[in-house]
């Protein structure tokens, strides 16, 4: 088929990140907002800007909270349609969860129920959650959409395709495409550390274009490899869920010799049993943590088996000081107060799994190398950006000579997908300052609004990218671009007009603000920027084209 192996590879590079690129590019873009995920919180919910506070007391502020939660509708509608008929009458709580980190001012807290009339699945629950102020107890509005961590962090690797969860399959098809291609593209560029070196702006747009890809694909390689086969392992039991499907009785069994084997009781007894003070089981942790030389604060706390003689409480310290996700927990005999197990260092298997999960979830405090992933993601962003025009410069002299219209449809999509993306993500944060803050299911009018807006952007780039027929650039890449610089300068206007929080004020003063609203009024610069150079590409493309065409007419007067 191929006359050589680089040129195989070449297919497999083009067609492969044209066919998943838009995927990535979606991947790789919210999957760069949400490096700071908790800071777009903060922005969206003007209630929650103050300091991160730590885990308050369970004894005298969470208990009467956790007691207080009820099943989420969507969960319990869900229920009644696995058990086929009405859920219990009483549905008593299983577990409980409060969960923070060193960025989060709030705390969320979470109940599972049990769901005892599935026969299907006597194992069936329905959760509840709330999030609180930490510093007094309050909890916050429900319906008030966190914006970084609830929409843009999810969307990056489920793309919010919920149906048999075929979002993750998407992104997990598309993760293995991007590593066909890391792979194929090395291949193919055998001067490549020349190319790490090499950009000529003012080149033809199809040679300068190509420069800008090669040069993001190189200098962001190992992070780009490294995060796509760390999203795949993070997913593996998604993707390959043997142990819930052809070995379910095995996971089980290993589940319940895994318990025993830390002394923990796997199901309740049935015997009801008051829970000693959580409060003294915190401090006993922090002072076995301390003992071994890593003092810390407590990132997750759960309660299990609620009310039961078989009842424990887990205690993990919040392991921001170091790669993994979570730090080292201490179990507690509920009833009783007395320690368990604590848990020792992990095997060599499960630290290069921790790791590999902690290095791409980024949840340790080290500012400056988050701002390299924020790089790192911006670089793949542009690499596949300028992959999809490069596909389009060079194809569509050829699709307007052969009538077809295939490079406008792909240039249709690529303005969808870079252009079009950032407006339907401006267009959210906007409406969020516009919309009245009592309005009823208020974050599903911001969903709303970022589909449509979405959806407004591929319309208009279908309807503007007539030119590309005649083989000149499409008008709304430059429309688009103008769209989104205005966005971005509304967005700063809006939240310093509804909240009074302008830069003024918080510069220095509370960061997670002042650096979206900087970072925003960036976005707006190098937009605006982007369009003058449009702007002046087509001008001179026109010229160009005006003086072939009276070239022409001369040579036939």
């Amino acid at each position: 088929m191929f006359s050589s192996f680089r040129l195989s590879m070449a297919w497999l590079h083009t067609w492969f990140g044209l066919v998943l690129g838009f995927v990535l590019m979606i991947v790789f873009f919210f999957g760069t907002l949400s490096v700071f995920d908790r800071e777009i919180d903060r922005w969206a919910i003007p209630q929650t800007r103050f300091e991160p506070q730590p885990m308050p007391s369970y004894d005298a502020m969470l208990a009467p909270i956790f007691k207080q939660i009820a099943p989420e509708e969507e969960e319990l509608e869900a229920a009644r349609a696995r058990v086929g008929g009405p859920l219990p009458a009483a549905m008593p709580p299983m577990n409980w969860g409060a969960y923070t980190t060193h960025r989060d001012p709030v705390l969320s807290l979470f109940a599972e129920f049990a769901v005892s009339n599935n026969p299907k699945d006597p194992d069936d629950h329905v959760h509840g959650h709330v999030t609180i102020d930490p510093r007094n107890g309050q909890v916050l509005p429900h319906d008030r959409l966190k914006i970084g961590s609830e929409f843009f962090y999810p969307m990056h690797y489920s793309l919010h395709l919920q149906w048999k969860n075929l979002g993750y399959w998407v992104v997990g098809l598309a993760a293995l495409a991007m590593l066909a291609a890391l792979v194929s593209g090395v291949v193919m560029h055998r001067k490549i550390f020349r190319e790490l070196f090499t950009f000529r702006p003012d080149k033809q747009t199809q040679r300068s274009v190509l420069d800008l890809h090669n040069l993001t694909g190189v200098v962001a390689l190992p992070f780009h490899f490294i995060f796509a086969l760390s999203g795949l392992i993070i997913f593996a039991g998604i993707y390959l869920p043997v142990g819930e499907t052809m070995l379910k009785p095995k996971a089980l069994e290993h589940a319940m010799a895994e318990a025993k084997a830390k002394g923990l009781p796997f199901k309740p007894a049935g015997v009801a049993a008051p829970l000693a003070s959580v409060d003294a089981m915190v401090a006993e942790a922090k002072r076995r943590w301390a003992a071994r030389g890593m003092p810390g604060t407590v990132g997750f706390l759960s309660v299990n088996h609620i009310g039961d003689a078989n009842s424990y409480v887990s205690i993990y310290r919040a392991g921001s000081d170091r790669v993994a996700l979570v730090g080292q927990a201490v179990h507690f005999d509920g009833a009783s107060g007395r320690v368990i197990v604590e848990e020792p260092p992990p095997t060599a298997v499960a630290g290069v799994n921790e790791f590999l999960t902690g290095l791409h979830l980024q949840h340790f405090e080290h500012w400056l190398l988050r701002w390299f992933y924020v790089l790192g993601g911006l670089a793949g962003c542009a690499c596949i950006a300028t992959g999809f025009i490069f596909f389009v410069e060079k194809r569509k002299r050829q699709h307007a000579r052969q009538g077809i219209a295939g490079a406008r449809w792909v240039d249709a999509l690529a303005v969808t997908t870079v252009t079009g993306m950032l407006i339907a993500a401006l267009a959210m944060l906007a409406a969020n300052r516009l919309l009245p803050a009592d309005l009823p299911h208020r974050g599903d009018w911001e969903r709303n609004v970022f589909w449509g807006a979405w959806l407004l952007a591929f319309l208009h780039a279908w309807w503007r990218g007539a030119p590309v027929l005649a083989a000149r650039v499409a008008p709304a890449w430059r429309e688009q671009c103008w769209t989104v610089a205005a966005l971005a300068v509304a967005a700063v206007l809006l939240n310093a007009v509804t909240t009074g929080d302008h830069l003024f004020k918080t510069a220095g003063a509370y960061w997670p603000v002042a650096g979206l609203d900087l970072a925003l009024l960036a976005s707006a610069a190098l937009a605006v920027a982007a369009a003058r150079r449009l702007r002046r590409g087509e001008r001179a493309a026109a010229a160009a084209a005006t003086a072939t065409s009276n070239a022409l007419g001369g040579s036939h007067a």
